[in-house]
């Protein structure tokens, strides 16, 4: 894997760039799966809490744990962490890929499907 000229990244690439690449991952999405996504956000950030070691991260209710009882909440969360992902990419090709797995994977939270289900699919 290589270092970008910062000694940061592997692969340079500007915000607005990479939430493009975000968005065209949710464009592979089936319409049906985002039709029955609810009450949820998609955000990118640069850089995970301290001390995490992330990609993305699903905050919220999943769809499987609401109740009678869920209302009045805020939106659920995706997020996308932008530069642990280009530290672990050598191409944009690379990046494009690791953005929709990432995607993938944060959305089938919200769906209730975890880490083990997910490994066991060949997303994990």
């Amino acid at each position: 894997m290589g270092v970008g000229e910062n000694g940061d990244v592997a692969v340079e690439m500007e915000r607005e760039r990479f939430e493009e690449l975000v968005g065209e991952a949710l464009d592979e999405v089936p319409e049906e799966l985002l039709a029955l996504m609810s009450n949820v956000v998609i955000l990118v950030e640069d850089d995970p809490p301290p001390g995490e070691d992330l990609l993305g991260l699903y905050e919220g209710h999943a769809l499987t744990d609401r109740g009678w009882d869920y209302a009045g909440v805020l939106p659920d969360r995706i997020l996308i962490y932008r530069n642990p992902i280009l530290r672990i990419c050598d191409t944009e090709d690379d990046v494009v890929e690791e953005v929709a797995v990432t995607v993938v994977h944060e959305i089938a939270h919200h769906f209730g499907i975890d880490d083990e289900r997910l490994h066991d699919l060949g997303w994990g």
